[in-house]
């Protein structure tokens, strides 16, 4: 094994980070619960609004699903709130100055749930897989042209070009190593261990019922003892959201990280037995917004998706669907990747005659029943601040002359009509904008990035030269004002393009019982291990 730093790897902070942990000194910020000393036991019950296809994250990027699978799946780092790599499957790490080379020692004495223990081989699978399958992975690592195994517990990545958000990449929530003796020369997409997780995480997969519930239990040999402290993890899949909250003001749920009704949170903040925390959710930025496909005949006019836009009124929504639980949004980047976010861009004015004469210089003039044309309308969730922004946005649309019709689905038929059958006219969605732009917003608009049958990418089948020419850029800019610039110019192009036009950033939020400790010690909050997690007697 190669000393610490490597040749060509200067010493830099992330190395100081490394070498606490190398003599088990917690890098993690300090509990929440710092007064209390933290209890073996009990099973924490969790509620999610939406069931996922799969529970391994590592060929998809199912909503949700990392609440699950990071509890059994790790990733080399954890981030603090403020983006600071700690150590997990990794105690150590340095970056060559050039911004080429990537360099992990990784924590010995692990073993994967089946006993086979951890090692380079894992973690060289682990990202190859990333950068050949997983629709995320494949902009995030696109630069690397070689991942070596150096030593049974040392690894090297080596990038074409610089990749600047690439030491934020390494969370368990986003780049889950995988056992590549489960995995390797498999149909990654319909290995079972999709559905029944082998990791090295603090909780062991237990069971799967579809509709109901997953059990995670305690791995009694996890590499961080006393941790975990629960015996176990129950997730529940709750669709309504009225049994959402009882079961949270019952005690029968203990945390939900996915929230809860918007008209119900005041009632549930004065309730002492429960907490609210805002935290951790900074991994994600979510985002709600309408894609267009392009494809549609008349869609594929500017003119008409400029006229949509005179239409809505993005701060009604914010304070009416979302009951001012949520700014309004006027680009792709959500105000909480605040080195991204631009609140000066051009903005489509509230004017529905203005929407009128547009959509009438389209030749869309209104029929005797005043209709000029019909839509279908498809929001990712039936229910909730997504299903009232879908009414409102019909009616918006309706005094234009636009007649909308709204189809409520699951979340699994929602995905195979957007993005496989591309069955659609406009999507209301929610996306995470992630902890960079190349992570989650460069998939929405690049064109390298239509592909049938991948979710959560560019179903508009946007193509624009000039935006391809800033994303590509913007990806492998190292000079932080430069890529800043880009991506303002980036921002500017598809507010003018209007492929898509953005509402809100809902405000994010994880509703506990307070007999829930640690639940939210770094950025990505709940989708984090959970090993600190405990439950107060």
């Amino acid at each position: 094994m190669s000393s610490f730093p490597p040749d060509g790897l200067p010493l830099t902070r992330r190395a100081m980070v490394g070498a606490l942990a190398a003599l088990g000194l917690s890098t993690l910020p300090v509990p929440l619960s710092a007064q209390d000393t933290p209890v073996r036991g009990g099973i924490l019950t969790v509620s999610l609004s939406t069931e996922a296809g799969s529970i391994a994250a590592v060929n998809n990027t199912t909503p949700f699903a990392y609440f699950i699978s990071s509890k059994i799946l790790e990733g080399l780092l954890s981030y603090d709130f403020d983006y600071n790599p700690q150590p997990e499957l990794a105690t150590e790490w340095a970056v060559s100055e050039d911004g080429l080379r990537y360099w992990f020692r990784l924590r010995e004495g692990v073993r994967w749930h089946d006993g086979k223990p951890f090692d380079a081989k894992d973690v060289v699978f682990s990202i190859l897989l990333q950068r050949d399958v997983h629709p995320r992975g494949r902009r995030v690592f696109r630069n690397v042209t070689a991942v070596n195994a150096l030593g049974s517990h040392e690894v090297e990545i080596l990038l074409s070009e610089p990749a600047p958000y690439l030491l934020v990449a390494f969370a368990g929530s986003g780049v889950p190593i995988a056992p590549a003796h489960i995995y390797a020369g498999t149909d990654i997409a319909a290995n079972p261990a999709n559905n029944a997780p082998i990791g090295t995480g603090p909780f062991r997969f237990v069971e799967w019922v579809r509709g109901s519930h997953i059990i995670l239990e305690r791995n009694d040999d996890y590499w961080d003892q006393p941790r975990p402290y629960l015996d176990g993890i129950v997730y529940r899949f709750v669709f309504d959201p009225l049994t959402q909250v009882a079961g949270i003001e019952t005690g029968e749920v203990h945390l939900t990280p996915t929230g809860v009704p918007l008209s119900e949170l005041d009632r549930l903040r004065r309730n002492p037995q429960l907490g609210i925390e805002t935290r951790g959710f900074g991994y994600n930025n979510t985002i709600v917004r309408l894609e267009f496909n392009l494809d549609h005949p008349h869609l594929s006019d500017l003119r008409v998706r400029q006229a949509i836009a005179h239409a809505i009124d993005v701060e009604t929504i914010a304070s009416t669907a979302y009951q001012g639980q949520a700014t309004p949004l006027y680009g792709p980047v959500s105000p909480g990747l605040a080195a991204f976010y631009d609140p000066n861009l051009p903005r489509y004015a509230v004017d529905p005659a203005r929407a009128e004469a547009l959509l009438d210089e389209a030749g869309l003039r209104r029929g005797a029943d005043g209709v000029r044309f019909e839509v279908f309308l498809d929001p990712v969730q039936p229910t909730g601040p997504i299903r009232q922004t879908a009414d409102y946005i019909a009616q918006a649309l309706g005094k234009i002359g636009i007649r909308v019709t709204i189809r409520g689905q699951d979340f699994a038929t929602y995905v195979r009509r957007i993005y496989t059958a591309r069955d659609f006219d406009i999507a209301l969605q929610g996306l995470s904008n992630l902890y960079d732009p190349v992570a989650g917003i460069q998939g929405l608009f690049w064109s390298r990035s239509i592909e049938p049958g991948v979710p959560f990418v560019n179903a508009a089948h946007y193509r624009s030269a000039e935006t391809d020419r800033l994303l590509e850029a913007a990806a492998i800019e190292t000079n932080t004002v430069r890529r800043r610039t880009l991506y303002d110019a980036f921002q500017r192009q598809v507010v003018a393009d209007l492929p898509a036009l953005h509402l809100v950033a809902p405000d994010a939020f994880t509703v506990y019982n307070t007999r829930v400790r640690d639940h939210t010690l770094t950025v990505d909050g709940f989708g984090s291990r959970g090993a600190h997690v405990w439950l107060a007697r």
